[in-house]
Order: structure tokens, then sequence, then C-alpha cells
């Protein structure tokens, strides 16, 4: 009996591994499973617990796109400096010293809450916290994934797979938030966030990751690696191509986010668990499509489906700002939050296959800036436009930007494609592993 279910286990596990080459690997298997379990309280405290309480707290969608802004402006500072680090020291070393001090955030609001002393300025405050410690982390999260998996053939599948682990994080993180506001309260969700940052660090300090020595990583100071990895980026059009459609998602595509407290409220005429509701609709769409890129293997197409994903997003978010009912608004966000991984994840893959590893970090720098670091100011977009005319007409606004990007990005998917074929059949791209 005991080697039928040997023979059993190792017949799933090749079939994992032939399918999902990634999990092969034991370091990325660590990852994957710690990051899930922290990420899930991460995206609970930012998606859901931290806007609903804003909005208790205020009353005021102002208010709620301000905190959002201050939330992620941090972050905007700090990406490019991250990415310099993440291109000269241990990436794992640093990735844990930002769970270490992320843990000691959440367990303060956690006594905040269960004391009843949270207070919006304090909740502002943390968020900015927060906002910092995401900054650091966003250029490591990214760039660690093809270090834990040895085999540059399976690194497609890995980034595949990492966003599969986000997505689902984003989606069991709103969930059980929900279900926590809904029965003992938000304060449970603080102490929840905190538990999970326990997980990361013991799968983080269990992996072996043999060190990378980086050509001259002291030859410059940090400005001038900097400098480097502008020129870098700004040189090569199609990244930089691929990094603009990544920036006006951030400011218009993710602004819905924002909003989904006013929304869940004032709009569908809702409670706690109607935006726990709307918060995991999206993330639904997001695990959908990251499905579909785990088991994907060629890099060319993805510029295609970039332009496609971006005009999609627009009309969803169009037709999510007129409904006035939650079973057409449910289907809107899946389609956005499917489109956008979509969009997101075919980024992170074309220009992480391709650019050199001594330049990885710094380029993912510019790739979360691009990304979150437009976030801050599209919160405060959104605030302020539904501040003025409300809410639907804002994201009506925010979908006619992300369509008119759209048909920006058809025009370059031709040179997009051109520089993945020159680079993917170049000698030098398998020097670059």
């Amino acid at each position: 009996m005991k080697n039928w279910y040997w023979q059993l286990g190792n017949q799933v596990n090749q079939t994992i591994y032939r399918h999902l080459p990634a999990f092969k690997w034991r370091n990325f298997r660590l990852f994957f499973g710690g990051q899930l379990l922290s990420m899930s309280g991460t995206f609970m405290t930012q998606q859901l617990t931290i806007p609903w309480l804003t909005y208790k707290l205020t009353h005021s969608a102002w208010l709620l796109g301000l905190a959002g802004f201050l939330q992620f402006l941090p972050t905007l500072l700090l990406i490019p400096f991250s990415g310099v680090l993440a291109d000269r020291w241990s990436r794992r070393d640093l990735l844990m010293l930002v769970q270490v001090v992320g843990i000691s955030i959440s367990i303060t609001l956690t006594i905040l809450t269960f004391l009843d002393m949270i207070t919006f300025p304090s909740l502002l405050l943390l968020s900015v916290l927060n906002g910092m410690l995401k900054g650091l982390d966003m250029p490591l999260r990214h760039t660690i994934v093809t270090e834990t998996v040895e085999d540059r053939d399976d690194w497609g599948n890995a980034i595949a797979l990492n966003s599969v682990m986000l997505s689902s994080s984003t989606l069991l993180g709103p969930a059980v938030g929900g279900i926590l506001i809904a029965t003992v309260g938000v304060k449970y969700c603080f102490l929840y966030d905190s538990l999970s940052y326990i997980a990361a660090i013991l799968t983080l300090k269990a992996m072996r990751i043999r060190p990378i020595q980086h050509a001259s990583a002291q030859s410059h100071d940090t400005w001038q690696k900097l400098r480097e990895g502008f020129q870098y980026v700004s040189s090569v059009q199609p990244i930089r191509s691929i990094l603009l459609m990544l920036a006006l998602q951030g400011l218009v595509g993710i602004s819905y986010m924002a909003l989904l407290p006013v929304f869940a409220t004032d709009i569908l005429h809702g409670n706690a668990s109607t935006m726990a509701t709307l918060s995991m609709a999206g993330p639904v769409g997001s695990l959908l499509a990251c499905l579909y890129l785990s088991f994907r293997r060629d890099i060319l197409g993805l510029e295609r489906l970039i332009a496609l994903s971006q005009g999609l997003i627009g009309i969803g978010l169009i037709c999510f700002a007129l409904s006035k009912a939650i079973w057409l608004s449910l289907p809107m966000l899946l389609v956005v939050g499917g489109f956008t991984i979509l969009q997101i994840s075919s980024s992170n893959t074309i220009i992480q296959t391709l650019v050199a590893d001594d330049k990885r970090g710094r380029v993912m720098s510019f790739y979360a800036l691009a990304m979150v670091g437009m976030m801050p100011f599209g919160n405060l977009l959104a605030g302020s436009l539904a501040q003025m005319m409300g809410a639907p007409n804002a994201l009506m606004i925010c979908g006619s930007i992300c369509i008119l990007g759209s048909v920006w990005f058809s025009s370059q998917v031709p040179l997009v494609r051109c520089w993945i074929k020159r680079e993917t059949h170049s000698p030098q791209s398998v020097a670059r592993g």
C-alpha cells in the first residue's frame, strides 16, 4: 500500500513538473508558498481593510483618494533605489529585512484597532510607512523569482506562476477580509496580516540560493547606477513603450480600486460584504488569466496581448461605471482584473526574459515604478474627479484614456515584436543566462 501511494505521488509530481516546470525547484516552491500567505495578508490590508476603514472614519471620497495617494507616494520615491540594492546585495536577505519591518507595522495596526485607538491620522501615517516598504519590496520580489529557478528555460513559467501567486493572494486576502469584517471586525484583518508575515520569513530563511556575482558591482556610486539603468531603459524603445503602457495602467487603469468603497456604499447601496465581493471579482479574473499564462511557453505574441488587454480594460471600466446592479458590476470587474494581469504579466515576462542579468534589478525597479509608482497619482486623480463629478463619471474618463492608450501601443507592436525576435535568436541571449 505504501509503495502504491509513493508511485501515485511520483506520477502526480511528474505531471505537475512537466506542465509547470518551475515547481521542480525547491527554492521556488518555498517562495511560492510563503509569499502566497504573506501577500494575502498584504492585499487584505491594502485593498480592503485600510480603504474601508478610511472611508468609515472620514466619509469623504476625496480623503479616500488622498489616503491612496499618500500611501503609495513613498513607493514612487524608493523603488529606483531598491533596484540598485537588488543588483548589489542578496535579494533574499533584503526581502527578509522588509518582512521583519512589515510585521512590526502590522502589529502596531493590530494593537491600535484592538484598543479602539485608531484614528484617520494614525491610519494614514502607518499607511505611508507601508508604502515605503512597498517601494523596497516590489523590485526585490520580482527579481528574486529568477534566482529561485536554476534553469533559464523555466524562467517564463516561474514568472507566470509568480503572477498566479499574486493573483491568488488578491483573491484570498479580500475574501478572508470580507468574512472577518462582517463577523468579528477589521481588527482581526490586521491580526491576520501580522501572522501571515511569519510564513514569508520562515520560507525565505529556508531557501538556499547561490550568491550571484555582478560585474563591477562596486565600481559606481548609487546615483551612477541609477543613471545607467535609466539610460538603458530609455535607449531601448520597446522597453520604453512597454513601461509607458504600464505607467498609464497605474495612473488610470487601476484607479477604480480607490473608489470601490464609494461604489459599494453609495452606488450599489451595500456594506462591507459588498465591498469584499467587489474586491474579489478582479482577482478571480486575474487568477484565470494567470493560469492561462502559466501554460504558455513562447513570449512572442505577448506584445499583441498587451495592446488588446489595455483596450478591454478601458471598456470594462466604462461598463462598471454605468452599472447600478452588483450582478452586472461583478463580471465587469472580472474582465478588468483578468486583462489587467494579462497586460502586467506579459510585460513582466518580456522584460525579465530578455534584459541583461546585471541590469535586471534596476530595470525591474523602473517596471515597478511605472506600474505602482503611478498609483498614488491615479488614486488622487480618481478621488478628485469623483469629488467633482461623481465616481461613475470619474471611471468613464479613466476608461476612455485606457482605450486611447491601447490605440497608441498598437502602433508600437511591430517594433516590440522585432525586438523580441532579435533578442530570442541572438547568441548573446543565451550568454546572459
